[in-house]
């Protein structure tokens, strides 16, 4: 049995009610945690080397789909990612509307990711559109316009430092990763970024794992061409992929959203720095008071004050301006979420598409 859940773009993807645990095991861990590394390994490689064979990853794999705890993203990457306009909107909203709101926002294909928080702001928006002068027409004309906003401030990113796909569940071996991570792609200089890509990605959106034959039949070219185009923008970074587990079921539970201030001229080495840290999800310069932006998954709470404390002892000439915890994700990459992180729907991550004003009720 299955219910709709719309999408935002005049279709729905099923909200599933499959059972799973409130805590992934092991092995399905493990599984996520392969995928993480590389997202369209085939299955025998997969099973082969988790030890669990290839129909049974498969099996396991569909299981987290249906039930919502795991999933497939697909969004812009290296140059293509750095054409566009990214911002960071942060939303004070009116008493008791903020889910409201986060609803509203999360059904535009502008905004890939929302989140509810406890700070100085009620609500976190991503928002990426084709270039700086629609991130301000997005802001002005569509989301200044929806009820309960009573204020939003924006900051600008120029530069994104590290970004969601490099954060593991570290649930397999050194070996383990070394072998899936033998037959991942390998960067290599980008190319035009054409209309049958635009398409590519937002079907890897709908399903990162898609056999390069059912994407072919469904774009209507051939399947040679579709394996060209996808191997030539995986391995150029134009496109990538991520596997999500939802939060209530992670590991780390808890995100952390910090916003710093360092010199100028040591930007780029505390940004590296900070890469390098596996609980790191997300790392981005930003305009205004603080200068970087960083989002941290941890395990609690109580993690966010040593983080926080290890941070200020290891970089002293590091501020912290300002903090905030995220108290219910609602949009993660595109994928709409219940209150345990689960995923129940999907937007397309279509940032080209037009920006249309909210026309009111």
């Amino acid at each position: 049995m299955s219910q709709e859940s719309s999408a935002g773009d005049g279709t729905s993807t099923p909200t599933r009610h499959t059972e799973i645990s409130k805590h992934l095991n092991e092995t399905d861990l493990a599984l996520v945690n392969a995928l993480q590394i590389n997202p369209r390994a085939p299955w025998s490689l997969v099973g082969r080397t988790l030890g669990i064979g290839a129909t049974t990853a498969v099996r396991r794999w569909q299981r987290l789909v249906d039930a919502g705890s795991a999933w497939m993203s697909a969004y812009p990457g290296g140059d293509l990612a750095r054409r566009l306009g990214l911002a960071f909107a942060q939303i004070v909203c009116a008493p008791g509307k903020q889910l409201e709101v986060a609803q509203a926002i999360a059904a535009d294909a502008h905004v890939p990711t929302v989140d509810y928080v406890a700070g100085n702001y009620d609500l976190l928006a991503h928002v990426v559109t084709p270039g700086l002068t629609e991130v301000s027409d997005y802001v002005v004309h569509r989301l200044s316009r929806v009820p309960g906003v009573v204020h939003a401030r924006t900051l600008v990113s120029p530069k994104v430092f590290s970004e969601g796909s490099r954060w593991q569940v570290r649930a397999i071996s050194p070996e383990q990763r070394k072998t899936l991570r033998a037959r991942a792609s390998r960067p290599t200089p980008g190319t035009a970024f054409t209309e049958l890509d635009r398409a590519l990605l937002l079907a890897l959106g709908e399903n990162g794992r898609a056999a390069c034959s059912e994407l072919a039949t469904r774009l209507g070219v051939s399947a040679s061409t579709v394996r060209r185009h996808v191997d030539a923008l995986l391995a150029a970074g134009s496109v990538r992929l991520r596997c999500e587990i939802a939060r209530g079921q992670s590991p780390a539970q808890v995100t952390a959203l910090l916003s710093l201030r360092v010199p100028p001229d040591q930007l780029e080495t505390t940004a590296r720095w900070f890469g390098l840290l596996p609980e790191v999800r997300m790392c981005a310069a930003v305009s205004g008071s603080a200068n970087l932006f960083v989002t941290a998954w941890l395990p609690s709470a109580s993690d966010v004050v040593s983080l926080e404390s290890g941070l200020v002892t290891k970089l002293p000439r590091l501020e912290i301006i300002d903090r905030a915890l995220v108290l219910r994700p609602v949009k993660l990459m595109g994928h709409l979420l219940d209150a345990a992180g689960r995923s129940t729907g999907r937007v397309p991550l279509d940032f080209w598409s037009p920006i249309l004003p909210r026309v009111p009720a």
